[in-house]
Formats: structure tokens, sequence, C-alpha cells
């Protein structure tokens, strides 16, 4: 199982200074009580590039209000904040604790100690804290560095997966990020998760989050495997398996919104999309009028299905120009209106499908179509 002997806590101190925040995260820690917390804790332990940079403060975030480039933000009750600096960003929260009126519910929150705030949250190896000032040393009271070298998953509770359900969408993508395993009891109680108590909308900021992650269809996989969404399409996996494999290379990477096209597979496709998938589109110009109406992450996804002529349209078709423009046509006399659509139609299809090339050809077809002398398909 996944898991390094090698971590060693006493380093902490060293990977923060090394930060490229770290002047940003002392000026913080300057005016109030300052912990970087969860997932930056885990990955500096493990060794992994930092993303995303997360304090908690024991106190006020009004405190704060004099740094440069740090705005208040209300998050229900509390206040919360954001400091952007040039290309830092911190995102700073009070410590709480939470309470859940009602499983799936969103949590009541009220003030609490660093201790609290860290028995709130979802796994033990996102239960650490390390102070940016006083005694800099690693606070884990729930083992987390225990189950992150042992390369395990831990709820901190066994109402864990009662209170919020969506925790075990993290798990899988925790579980698969890392190559972590669950622990028997975490498992046990994951497979009784009711997701059907959550909004969905908090569902899909989950989803959102999966499709996010460099490989989404391992996440989905161990989703159905453990059987705790069953509102997912079976073949979720592998449709975002091929939607990412395709939108790593050309022609596809740069142009189609991989994340997007992701979510689009994620969720069972719409009837359009498999119809496009199917079509066969014998000439360029006919492949240029079925696909052109698409968002470039939905023509991903009937690729992924299987309209492999979609390739040639993403690496030529689209970029096909003609030389002339309406103004041409218009200076031959042709009536502003849609025969001058009708030509500049009629000259790309025949550029696409190699059938004329040049101006003049252009807008030969062009004008003999508008004034009618070739009859519409």
């Amino acid at each position: 199982m996944p898991g390094s002997s090698d971590i060693d806590p006493a380093r902490l101190g060293e990977l923060v200074d090394s930060l490229d925040a770290v002047e940003q995260l002392s000026q913080i820690a300057d005016r109030v009580p300052a912990y970087l917390v969860g997932g930056v804790v885990r990955d500096l332990l493990l060794g992994r590039e930092v993303a995303d940079l997360d304090v908690a403060i024991e106190g006020d975030s009004e405190a704060l209000t004099d740094l440069p480039g740090f705005s208040l933000e209300r998050d229900a009750l509390f206040l919360t904040g954001r400091l952007e600096q040039g290309d830092v960003k911190i995102d700073v929260a009070q410590t709480r604790a939470e309470s859940y009126p009602a499983p799936g519910a969103l949590p009541e929150v009220r003030p609490a100690s660093i201790g609290e705030d860290l028995a709130r949250r979802d796994f033990t190896v996102n239960a650490m804290a390390f102070p940016l000032s006083g005694d800099r040393r690693l606070i884990d009271p729930h083992a987390g560095l225990e189950d992150l070298r042992a390369g395990t998953l831990r709820i901190l509770h066994d109402g864990s997966f009662v209170d919020d359900p969506t925790r075990a969408l993290r798990a899988a993508r925790y579980a698969a990020r890392f190559g972590f395993g669950l622990e028997p009891g975490t498992e046990r109680l994951l497979r009784d998760a009711d997701l059907s108590t959550v909004s969905e909308d908090r569902l899909d900021n989950e989803l959102h989050r999966i499709a996010a992650e460099d490989d989404p269809a391992a996440p989905l996989l161990l989703i159905a495997t453990w059987r705790v969404m069953p509102t997912l399409d079976p073949q979720a996996a592998d449709r975002v398996a091929e939607v990412t494999r395709l939108a790593s290379a050309s022609p596809w990477s740069g142009w189609a919104d991989r994340e997007l096209a992701v979510m689009l597979a994620i969720v069972r496709p719409l009837p359009q999309i498999r119809e496009l998938a199917g079509a066969t589109p014998e000439r360029p110009s006919e492949a240029v009028r079925l696909a052109s109406a698409w968002d470039p992450a939905q023509l991903l996804v009937a690729r992924a299905l299987g309209a492999e002529w979609l390739d040639r349209y993403a690496a030529e078709w689209r970029h096909v120009r003609l030389e002339i423009t309406g103004e041409d046509l218009l200076a031959e006399g042709i009536p502003q209106g849609p025969a001058i659509g009708r030509g500049l139609e009629a000259a790309l299809s025949g550029k696409l499908d190699g059938e004329i090339s040049g101006r003049d050809e252009e807008l030969g077809i062009a004008l003999a179509t508008a004034r009618g002398d070739i009859p519409e398909d």
C-alpha cells in the first residue's frame, strides 16, 4: 500500500519557509494566531507540490484588513478572507466547530480552537496543522501522520459520512490521487453513505473537483466499485478516460475545455451528442455543417464516443476560411439578405470539398448560387 516511512515532520518548518508565499504567511502570523491546515500540510509532508494555501486563524479576519491584497468575505456568519499579492493566493478562514442539524445538511458553525477546527475535518490525513508562529511543530491530534505514512484514509468519527455523505466522493478523489487505501472501518461506513440527502449543487461541486483531477476516471471507477452513487452511469469512467486521453494531445489540447468535457462525460451524454457521434459525413462540408454549431467540449465527448472524423474537423476543417466576403458579393450587385449567406456557404463547401480554389473560383460559385443559377441542395 502506498505510503512512506520517510515522512519527516521535523522538516515542516524548513519546507514552509521555502514556500513562495512565506512572506505573506509571516504577515498574517504577525497579526493573529495562524496555522497552515489541511491539504497543504498533507502535501508538504508527502513532498508534493503545493497548489492551494489554506490558513486558519484563531481570531477575527478583520485583523488582516491592513494587509495589501487582503479582502474580507462572508461565509455564512463568519468572516473569511483571501490574500492576493501577485501570484500568491492564500485563503483565510476562522477556526470553527461544526454541528449537523440533519444528515447531509449544511453544518451550523461557531468559533472554536484550532483543535476543534481539526476535529470537524473529513480524514485524519487532512486534520493536521502547522503553526506559523510560536512553537512551530506539527499539530496532529488524530494520528494523521501515522495514516499518511501507511497510505490510509480514515474518518475521524463514525458519523462522518452521515453528517456529510459527499465525503465518500472525496474519499474516492484522495484514494485515486494518492493511491491510498481505506481503513476497514472507514470502508464499511462509506458503503452506507446516503448521497440522496445531499443537494444537487453540492454533488455537482464534488464532481467538478473530480473532473479537475489529473486522472478523473480513477476516482469515478472507485465510486462505481463502492456503489455509493447509484445515479452514476456505469460507463462514465470509461468515457471520462477516453475524453482525458484525447484532451491531452493534438488537435484537442488547448482547444476543448477538458474539465467541461469530463463533466459532460460523467453524466449520460445528451441524445444529440450521441447522434452526432453516430454520424458518418461523406464530405468535409457535411462534417463542418454537423459540427460547427457545437462547443468544442461537446465535440470532444462525441469524439470519445467514436466520431473519429471529428479529429480532422478539429485539426483542419474548422480552420478553412474564404478569401471573399459578403462585401465582394454586394459589390457585384447581390442585394443585402439571405442570398449572400447562401452564396458564401456554397463557396465554403466547394473549398472544403476540394472542388474550387482561389478567390476567383470562390466568387464565381458564390455569385452563381446567390443569383439562383445553381439549385440549392
